[in-house]
Formats: C-alpha cells, structure tokens, sequence
C-alpha cells in the first residue's frame, strides 16, 4: 500500500493523485476556508479526521484536487523553487549579490510562509554582509538578506492559530532576514495583519525603521499616552529627519505633542517641514552643525539619527535640567559613555538602542498609518530583478525615506 503523503503532490487544499490502482489515503486536510468567513481576528477551527483513520479505494473514484477558483478564495499550489537573491560570502557589496533559483522553505513551529509582495532594505542589511556583525551574522551562507517583509500568508507552522492562508500582513524576520524572494518565512509574534488602507510598500517600510523611530523616542523619555507635554519631553531634536527613521521619529514626536526641531540637508529642508517639524535646520550650515534652531531652545530629548555626531556636540545642546540622547548608531563609545554616565548618575545622558520589535508596537504603528497618521515616505522602488540596485543606493546614503523592493509585480 501507497500513501498520498509519499506520492501524491501537496496543496494548501487538498492534494493531486494519479492512478495506480488501489490507494491507502490517510484524510488530513482541513476544508477550504471561504471568502469571508471566518474573518482575520476569529480563530479558525480545523475539522480533520485523524490521521489513523484510513480506507482503500480506486483513486478514479476519489481524486481530490486543489480548487483554483477565487469564488472559493482558494490559493494556488505553492512552488517547490522560487526566485531569490543571496550572497555568499561577506562584502562583495551590490555585486555580491546573486540571482538564484531555490527551494521554497517550510514554515517550522511558530512560524508563517508569506508569498512575498514587498520587502524594505534598511542599514543593518549591507553591514551585516560587510562583515560588522562577523562571526555571529549571517548564521550561514548562503544568506537571503532583508528582514522587513509584507505578504500574503500561504502556509502555517505548527502552533499557529492566529493567521490564515490568504491574510495581508507585515512582518519582520531577523537575523533570518529572507526577504530579497519570491517566498519567506516569518516569526508569527512578530507579524500583524496589514489593512487595505496599508499598501504592501508602505507596509513593508514600517517593522524595522518605524519601531527604531517609536523606540528611541521612548528611550528619550517621549509618553505616547498624552503625558509628554505635562510631565516628560516638551523640546525635541531629530537628526538625519529625512532619512528611513528619521522621517518617522518627527511624525511621532508631533503626535507625542513636541516641539520638533530636525536636521537635514538643504534639497530636504521643506521635505522635513512638511512632515511637521517646527524648526529645520540644513546640517551643512553653521546653525545646522551646532544643532540650534532660530528659537535657541534647548532639548530635553533628542532622537539621534545621523552616524558620527559626536557626544560633546549633542551634550551642549541638551537641557540644563537634562536630557537624554538615544542613538540609533551607536559605537563601542556611546556603549561605555553610558555605561560611565549611569555609573555617575548624570542628567545628561547617551542611550544607545538595540531595537527589540514588539508585536503591540507593529500593531500600533500599522494602525496609525491606516489612519492616515504617519505617513511612510518612499525614495525608490525596483523589481526584485534590480535588487542590486536598490542595495546600492541604500549603501550609498542619502535616500529620502525607504527604498523597496516589490516582488510578484511587473518587471
């Protein structure tokens, strides 16, 4: 006796037999889910006949096949290979990337298989190939880069009951990146549901560079509960306000209630503005290289963006009463000023983030976006056919906002 699990190929629905004659079937599958119902936040109950029960037919009898018609909002049969991009070794930089064709993978236990739709490359990506984070990252080569990720759920791992096949949703994979393919794997406690107001780019941009601009408010000491401006941070400075977190820390900071005071440069001056910030102050100039807007008001919190700013420069513009400065690029320096500074108990302070994704933030940040409150800003986008180029530019700096790569989509 022959089993379909060993023979036969699988689908999401059901599963393709040819025949051979007589078939032991094991009856495993879960009934097609409509369109409709249940809906995204309702768990689904599964009706199977356990795995033991089995019978012996002629297979012309009984073949099941998967069913294609979107009246039934089924999938198609996932691919065993698919498209992706990878390296193989550290540096090599947009020319290390190669274009290859690999096996889908399967989602383990706790985990979601997402047709990928778009993905946004961020700074850690390429200095995870340049070697910064060797021997720890990549865990192996080779390696499928890029951990921001927005998709459609087309498989579950065991122990996953919170998503279905056909869900919208963002979500961040890292170290595991995977990202740059036409299929990846994804933490489900790190994925959220995308609504339609969210379109899968401005989805994609959000889980990495958004909780990097929520959380280094934070760390400054910013309340998004209303508080901010009665007994936390009322003067806030963003650095580099034009960039990926950047643009997003000044939208956040407004909505906090602060005075935002941003540096950018001059082609960025009304971008920045326009995102909400009181004072723009072109870093180039000497108003903009002593982080001192026209009002000469001191901060209490300063969202740090821009690599290289030196402490003492961010230390001479904080509050007399204190302040805190939490830094997106932190070196071994910032790392041992504020070990000494906590050591000191000093009102000035440097807080170095280590971003730690938190699923009710993503939540938050997707809501607010759906809502039309914060805003995601694209610099560029290329077919996953052009990865190369989309890396290069994020290497080179100077984007205005989020560069993306769309997968799935026309070339």
């Amino acid at each position: 006796m022959k089993t379909l699990a060993k023979h036969g190929q699988r689908h999401h629905y059901g599963i393709r037999t040819r025949w051979t004659g007589c078939w032991q079937v094991p009856l495993e599958r879960t009934r097609p889910v409509h369109k409709g119902q249940p809906n995204q936040h309702q768990r689904i109950t599964h009706h199977t006949i356990p795995q033991s029960t089995s019978f012996s037919l002629p297979l012309f009898l009984f073949t099941v096949f998967p069913r294609n018609s979107t009246q039934h909002g089924a999938a198609m049969a996932t691919p065993r290979t698919m498209k992706a991009v990878q390296y193989d070794k550290y540096g090599g930089g947009a020319e290390g990337l190669k274009h290859v064709e690999v096996p889908v993978p399967s989602p383990k236990k706790g985990e979601v298989l997402l047709k990928m739709e778009a993905a946004s490359i961020n700074p850690i990506d390429w200095k995870i190939q340049k070697g910064m984070l060797r021997p720890f990252l990549p865990g192996k080569f080779p390696f499928t880069p890029v951990g921001d990720l927005a998709g459609e759920v087309v498989e579950l791992g065991s122990g996953v009951t919170n998503f279905k096949p056909g869900d919208k949703v963002i979500s961040i994979s890292f170290p595991g990146g995977g990202g740059l393919a036409e299929y990846a794997v994804a933490p489900a406690s790190l994925t959220v549901a995308r609504p339609p107001e969210v379109s899968a780019v401005d989805g994609a941009c959000l889980p990495a560079a958004a909780s990097s601009a929520l959380q280094l408010l934070k760390l400054a000491g910013v309340s998004f509960d209303g508080t901010s401006g009665a007994t936390g941070p009322k003067n806030a400075l963003v650095t580099a306000a034009s960039g990926g977190v950047g643009h997003y820390a000044v939208q956040l900071a407004k909505l906090a209630g602060l005075h935002v005071t941003a540096t950018c440069g001059a082609r960025n001056v009304d971008f920045v503005r326009g995102l909400g910030a009181d004072e723009v102050l072109d870093y180039r100039t000497p108003e903009g290289a002593a982080l001192r807007g026209p009002s000469g008001r001191r901060y209490d919190a300063v969202a740090n963006c821009a690599a290289g700013v030196p402490w003492p420069a961010l230390k001479a513009v904080l509050a007399d009463e204190g302040g805190t400065v939490a830094d997106v690029t932190p070196g071994v320096s910032a790392a041992l000023t504020s070990i000494l500074q906590k050591a000191t108990f000093a009102k000035k302070r440097l807080a170095p983030l280590m971003l730690a994704p938190r699923r009710e933030e993503m939540e938050w940040l997707v809501g607010l976006a759906g809502q039309g409150k914060l805003r995601t800003v694209v610099d560029s986008r290329f077919p996953l056919s052009r990865a190369q180029e989309a890396w290069a530019k994020s290497v080179e700096g100077h984007a205005t906002g989020k560069i993306v790569v769309e997968i799935g989509g026309t070339e």
